[in-house]
Order: C-alpha cells, then sequence, then structure tokens
C-alpha cells in the first residue's frame, strides 16, 4: 500500500495528503494509451482482453493508432529480421516515458522458430523490455496480469528527479539504446555469408 492508497482513508474527513510525485504516477498508471500494433496470432490475444470480457478500459487503457500518441506497445507474436527496423522505428516515435510489454513466446525469445534464419530471438534485442507474459497464445488472464505488473512498476519509479539522480537520468538519456549489443542490432551480410 503506497502513501497516496494510505492517504485517501483521510478523504472521509474532507482531506486527502500525497505528493506531487506520487499523484502523477497514480495518473499515470491509471492511464496507460496503447498502440494498436500485433505481429501474428497473439494480436488475436490482445485483441480478445481489449474486448468487452475482459475489457482493458477498467484499467484506463485506451487503444491508440498512432505511435505518437500512444506510451505502451505490446509485441505480440513473432518479429522478423525484416520487421524490426520498423518496429525500432515506431518505438522511437513514441513520446517518453514508454513502456513495452513482450506478448507471447515467439516475441519473448524466437518461440517454435527460434532456429529460423528470419526471426529475431526475442524483440529485447532490438527493444528494452519492461514486462514478458510467457504463453503460445498467453490467455487474456495472463496478459492483463502483465499491464497490472506494469502499473506497479509505474507506481515504484519515481517521475520527479533530485539532484545526482536527475544528472545520472540526463546522462543516460543522452546515449542511444541500441538493444543488447553494441553493434548492428541486425548484421548485415555480405555474399560470402559472413557478417560484415
Amino acid at each position: 500500500m503506497n502513501s497516496l492508497e494510505r492517504s485517501t482513508a483521510g478523504a472521509e474527513s474532507g482531506y486527502v495528503l500525497t505528493t506531487v510525485d506520487e499523484a502523477l504516477r497514480a495518473a499515470h498508471a491509471g492511464s496507460l494509451w496503447y498502440l494498436t500494433f500485433g505481429l501474428a496470432c497473439c494480436a488475436v490475444e490482445m485483441m480478445h482482453t481489449a474486448a468487452a470480457r475482459y475489457d482493458f478500459d477498467r484499467f484506463g487503457m485506451i487503444p491508440r493508432a498512432s505511435p505518437r500518441h500512444a506510451d505502451l506497445i505490446f509485441i505480440t507474436g513473432t518479429l522478423t529480421n525484416k520487421m524490426a527496423p520498423a518496429l525500432r522505428r515506431i518505438y522511437d516515435q513514441m513520446p517518453e516515458p514508454r513502456y513495452v510489454i513482450s506478448v507471447g513466446s515467439c516475441a519473448n525469445g524466437g518461440g517454435y522458430y527460434h532456429s529460423s534464419y528470419s526471426v529475431v530471438r526475442g524483440c529485447d534485442r532490438i527493444i528494452p523490455v519492461d514486462i514478458y507474459v510467457p504463453g503460445c497464445p498467453p490467455t487474456p488472464e495472463a496478459l492483463l496480469y502483465g499491464v497490472l505488473q506494469l502499473q506497479r512498476k509505474i507506481h515504484r519509479t519515481p517521475v520527479i528527479h533530485r539532484g545526482a539522480a536527475r544528472e545520472a537520468v540526463a546522462g543516460a538519456a543522452a546515449r542511444p539504446f541500441f538493444g543488447r549489443f553494441k553493434d548492428n542490432i541486425i548484421p548485415v551480410f555480405s555474399r560470402s555469408g559472413t557478417a560484415s
């Protein structure tokens, strides 16, 4: 229980005590706008979770068609080498703070197609992932649990940085992020078959 929940106990008396940081975190966690972006069969589970039975709207989640309006993206399905640059471009167009939920075995680590030449072995090689939802396909309940875990993570992350933490965050934001590797995201192969 955070202090925002504790302080609402005083609401019967006509007052609420909280900090600006906690109010911002509660507002942000309760109003996630997600990008309607599906790669394969797990996208059907995402649509199922957004439909009437499970209803993402209960959690303040609104579907958006533009990455410039979204702050959450679900990677649902098999990510191929051909789609990886487009995914990175879409991720870069999203405003900060932005979050990623990897949905299903194929997005988490390649799934059944792990050994294929055309499949990225985990979308975390392309963009940073906040929450992993396992399964093939994952159930809507598992996807909702992943969203609740993301909301908990947002509640724990400070919004207002003070002193040295502010400088560290500014330094980290100045460095570009290219997944786990320092080299190119997807190696370019020459005609001889070696990576360049």
